[in-house]
């Protein structure tokens, strides 16, 4: 598994010094029998993508956020600046705001991911507009994708995860 998250997985740590794995990534290995699954749905989340990177990247910011998954919005704020998101869109999702700026591709993204992040079900009209900006497949791949990272940031939470060099918390002084 480390093998292949240093493969798929890169622009942020996910492992200490020592080569102990860090984020959703411990506790997938601690508890293989579920662990082992939950790689599996996020390795064929990563593999099968189409979904434009922007529009990922925002969902999964999205669903970070409405979990305050601190792990999942420091990596994913990393990945989603290489997808060439703005440095203020970036910090008003992690927020948990929605930028007034965004494209009609994350737009879409947004409102989906809110809905589905927040527990509630998704209205006719915010599908449509994600048909109508993705396609059907990529818009079940969105659904998808929401709820896998839905999976990742309970875990994280869960499992206390934290942030790589912030584990001691905050310098004093």
């Amino acid at each position: 598994m480390a093998r292949e998250i240093k493969q798929h997985l890169k622009g942020f740590v996910s492992k200490r010094a020592d080569g102990a794995l860090v984020g959703p990534f411990a506790p997938m290995l601690r508890f293989p029998q579920f662990g082992e699954a939950a790689w599996i749905y996020t390795k064929a989340l990563i593999e099968n993508s189409k979904l434009p990177r922007s529009a990922h990247e925002v969902a999964i910011l999205v669903t970070g956020a409405a979990f305050n998954s601190r792990y999942e919005l420091y990596a994913h704020e990393h990945v989603a600046d290489a997808a060439g998101l703005t440095p203020s869109k970036i910090a008003a999702i992690a927020a948990g705001q929605r930028p007034a700026d965004l494209t009609e591709e994350e737009a879409a993204a947004y409102d989906v991911a809110a809905v589905l992040a927040g527990g509630r079900n998704l209205p006719e009209t915010t599908y449509r507009r994600a048909v109508a900006a993705f396609g059907a497949e990529q818009t079940a791949e969105l659904i998808y994708l929401v709820g896998g990272y839905c999976l990742v940031s309970v875990l994280l939470n869960a499992f206390d995860m934290s942030v790589p060099g912030r584990e001691e918390g905050l310098p004093q002084g």
